[in-house]
């Protein structure tokens, strides 16, 4: 494209869709604020009331409340960073800040799930005789309770604004209430058989607290490595592109990530071999703005793929060579197709499934079909991917 990547950014993006991003971050910052003030409160009174009766197990939840504290400060942090505007030395902007964040989110709950489970193992092999109060079973009931209302309302939110940081909090306090639910059975077991499973209640807790931050960190290094966008948003996308008159199809796909919701992209589109240059470029940036007003992916490269219409021979051709390549499943899709006859040239472009377990090979083996079906002519083929593949 002939205009700079930042030159395109700037003009494609409106103020309303400024204020929807100023307004997304300070959504994410005011439940983080209310589950700091939730999570330490609630840590203040379970370390007071677990330190009075001896309950290991109220203590390591009093411990992971503040991680829980520390991870609504850290997800602040990360949406402050992330929202800052894209400059020369990031010129993609800094939205994958958000994905760092949550990182750090996984590793603080991972060590404190590390952390309580040796504390745990402690108090199994130097046993302590807990003692419980009528107040204390009310407060951590009333935890419980606390916990619930929170961890539904920042997941809600958190899937609402699209923060994996929001959704893992929420998730986490969820946890939290069946953890310190089960504190309750506890006490009550011990209320009435006189059994202590403190310790071992203890660390059962750990062990859930050290698979989520597993389960987190696993989450999050996948989509700071590239995960596949939606099949859904690659299809809207695809239909935009299709929907203008002079494109036949649109193929190649690929959309990278940049942040939540923040999509830069490139696409192959097939036209007719009668349109000039001023055609073509009229017509990639019409499909970019449309793209970018409807699903706010901005495409910064739009290559074109050329078909034949003046030879009706080559369109039977084309019928053949789809039908030859596609009698195997993984060969997904046949798309560039066109034939220089004068040349005795023939190009396409074909895509091999993930599913096939040896691609390579694969392409070779339709490339020889290909070239037995047309022996005069130079064949070449490009093995491509769908990087939207459902």
């Amino acid at each position: 494209m002939s205009v700079s990547l930042k030159e395109s950014r700037l003009a494609a993006e409106s103020d309303e869709e400024k204020n929807e991003s100023e307004k997304r971050g300070r959504t994410i910052v005011r439940t983080s604020l209310i589950g700091i003030f939730a999570n330490v409160l609630l840590a203040g009174f379970k370390a007071v009331v677990g330190a009075a009766s001896g309950s290991v197990a109220i203590v390591m939840d009093a411990v992971n409340n503040l991680s829980d504290a520390a991870s609504s400060i850290i997800t602040i942090v990360g949406t402050k960073l992330a929202g800052r505007p894209a400059d020369k030395k990031h010129p993609f902007g800094y939205g994958r800040m958000e994905y760092l964040s949550a990182m750090v989110i996984s590793l603080i709950v991972l060590y404190a799930g590390i952390t309580s489970l040796q504390e745990s193992v402690k108090k199994i092999i130097h046993p302590q005789t807990p003692e419980y109060t009528a107040v204390t079973l009310v407060i951590v009931a009333v935890a419980v309770l606390v916990k619930i209302v929170l961890g539904r309302f920042v997941k809600a939110t958190g899937k609402r604004v699209n923060s994996d940081s929001l959704v893992n909090s929420g998730q986490d306090a969820i946890m939290d209430s069946v953890i310190s639910a089960s504190t309750l059975a506890a006490a009550a077991i011990y209320l009435t058989t006189n059994v202590s499973l403190e310790a071992w209640l203890g660390a059962a807790i750990s062990a859930v607290i050290i698979k989520s931050g597993i389960d987190m960190l696993r989450e999050t290094l996948s989509e700071i490595l590239g995960e596949e966008a939606s099949a859904d948003l690659a299809r809207k996308i695809k239909a935009d592109v299709c929907s203008f008159p002079e494109v036949r199809g649109a193929y190649d796909l690929v959309l990278n990530n940049y942040g939540p919701d923040v999509y830069n992209g490139s696409i192959h589109v097939e036209v007719c071999d009668t349109l000039n240059a001023d055609e073509i470029d009229s017509l990639t940036r019409a499909i970019t703005a449309k793209v970018y007003q409807k699903e706010g992916v901005l495409l910064t490269a739009i290559s074109v793929y050329s078909y034949n219409t003046k030879d009706l021979e080559v369109t039977q051709m084309r019928d053949k060579l789809v039908s030859i390549l596609k009698e195997n499943p993984n060969v997904l899709q046949v798309h560039g197709f066109y034939v220089e006859k004068e040349k005795k040239a023939m190009r396409f472009d074909m895509v091999v499934s993930f599913n096939e377990k040896d691609r390579g090979k694969l392409y070779q083996d339709m490339l020889r079909k290909a070239r037995e079906a047309f022996p005069d002519y130079h064949v070449t083929a490009a093995m491509d991917t769908d990087f939207s593949e459902e």
